[in-house]
C-alpha cells in the first residue's frame, strides 16, 4: 500500500496537502511551490513552469501546470468540499480559496501521524545518518576546543558531515560553551572556549534527506564539582528514559521517567524541556515526548531522547540519543560514548 493509499484510509473528503515537507513525503515530489490534492480516484500535483517536467515524471499523479500565483490557480481550478492543511494554510491563502468558493475544512495531522511511522526504507537512511553522526563526533572529539570559538567549532562539524558523506547538516549546528551552555538553544557565537567548562555540542547529519540529532557535552578539563554532579544526574536520567522508550508507552510516561531521575537530585528546575521529539525528513516531528505530550510511541517511530541540566551564568549539560522505537528495548543509533570526555 502506498503512503498516498494509507493517507485516502483516513479522510473524510479531498484532501489539499500544501506542505512541502508532506508533498515530499507523500509522492517524493520537492519543490517550493507545490500541491497536492489527494481524492478517492485519483491525485492531482499542481505547479508551475519551473517544476513542470519534474512534475510530469512523478508517477501516480496527474500533473497540472499553472500560473506562479498557486492558491490564485487553486482557487480557480478546484470546487466543493476540500480539507486542508490548517497548520500549513496562511489566513490569506484561506481567503483566496474561500473566495473562489471552496467549502474549506480545516484537517490536522493526517499526512504527519503516517510521517510519525517509519517505513524500512526510511529507517536505513536514518541508521545512516546516526551513523554518520556519530563518526563525526568520533574525529571532533580529537580536536582541541580551547582557544577556538564556537562558531569556528561549528563549521568544522559541519566539514566533517560533509567529509563522511553527508548532504547536508540536518539543521544548525548548535556548540555553547561555559555560561552559554546553559541556554538550551544557543546559537554559535564568538565566544573563545576556555578550560575548565563545558561545551554542548548539538549536531546531525542528514542523509538522503532523512535527519540525525545527537548531543553531547564535552569538558575542557577539570569542572566545578555542581557542574560535574550534573553531568551524572543528567546521564542518570537519560539512561531512565532510554529505558522506558517502548511500543505502548506515552510520551508523558517516558519523559517522567528520566524527570523523576533529575527531580530526585533536585535539579528539576534545571531541565526545562520535553524529553524528546520525533525526527525524520524534519528534525522536528511527531511524537513528542514531554509532560504535555497526547502522544503514545509506536514501533517505528524514531525519537530523540535528551534531557539537560542549565545552570546559569555557570554552564549546562544535554545528553542526547536517537533511537528507533521497538516492542522491546529502543534500538540507539547514536553510538558515541556518553561518558564525559575531556579535550584540551
Amino acid at each position: 500500500m502506498t503512503r498516498v493509499d494509507r493517507l485516502r484510509e483516513t479522510l473524510e473528503e479531498p484532501l489539499l496537502v500544501t506542505n512541502g515537507v508532506n508533498v515530499r513525503y507523500l509522492v517524493g515530489f520537492s519543490s517550493s511551490n507545490a500541491a497536492l490534492l489527494v481524492e478517492p480516484d485519483r491525485v492531482r500535483l499542481f505547479s508551475d513552469f519551473r517544476y513542470a517536467e519534474a512534475g510530469r515524471a512523478v508517477e501516480g499523479v496527474e500533473f497540472v501546470e499553472t500560473k506562479r500565483s498557486l492558491v490564485v490557480a487553486l482557487a480557480e481550478l478546484l470546487d466543493g468540499r476540500i480539507g486542508f492543511e490548517a497548520d500549513a494554510v496562511s489566513y490569506a491563502s484561506w481567503e483566496t480559496l474561500r473566495g473562489g468558493g471552496l467549502d474549506l475544512v480545516p484537517r490536522r495531522g493526517l499526512v504527519e501521524a503516517l510521517r510519525a511511522v517509519k517505513d524500512d526504507g526510511e529507517l536505513d537512511a536514518i541508521r545512516r545518518a546516526g551513523k554518520t553522526t556519530s563518526e563525526a563526533y568520533e574525529r571532533f572529539a580529537e580536536e582541541s576546543f580551547v582557544g577556538r570559538t564556537e562558531r569556528d567549532l561549528a563549521w568544522r562539524l559541519d566539514e566533517l558531515f560533509h567529509e563522511l558523506g553527508a548532504d547536508a547538516p540536518a539543521f544548525e549546528t548548535i556548540v555553547a560553551s561555559g555560561p552559554n551552555a546553559a541556554k538550551p538553544h544557543a546559537r554559535p557565537s564568538d565566544r573563545v572556549v576556555e578550560a575548565g567548562e563545558t561545551v554542548v555540542i548539538d549536531a546531525g547529519a542528514q542523509v538522503d534527506g532523512y535527519c540525525a540529532d545527537c548531543t553531547r557535552t564535552f569538558a575542557t578539563g577539570p569542572l566545578p564539582d555542581e557542574l560535574k554532579s550534573a553531568y551524572s544526574t543528567c546521564l542518570e536520567g537519560q539512561l531512565a528514559g532510554l529505558e522506558a522508550v517502548r511500543a505502548g508507552v506515552t510520551g508523558v510516561d517516558t519523559d517522567a521517567a528520566a524527570r523523576e531521575k533529575i527531580e530526585a537530585a533536585g535539579l528539576g528546575e534545571k531541565f526545562g524541556h520535553g524529553l524528546g521529539h520525533g525526527v525524520g525528513i524534519e528534525v522536528h516531528e511527531a511524537p513528542r515526548l514531554s509532560p504535555e505530550s497526547t502522544d503514545t510511541l509506536a514501533a517505528g517511530n524514531v525519537v530523540t531522547i535528551e534531557p539537560g541540566v542549565y545552570l546559569e551564568r555557570l554552564g549546562g549539560i544535554r545528553i542526547e540519543d536517537l533511537v528507533i522505537v521497538t516492542d522491546g528495548a529502543p534500538e540507539v543509533l547514536t553510538r558515541f560514548t556518553k561518558d564525559l570526555v575531556t579535550v584540551s
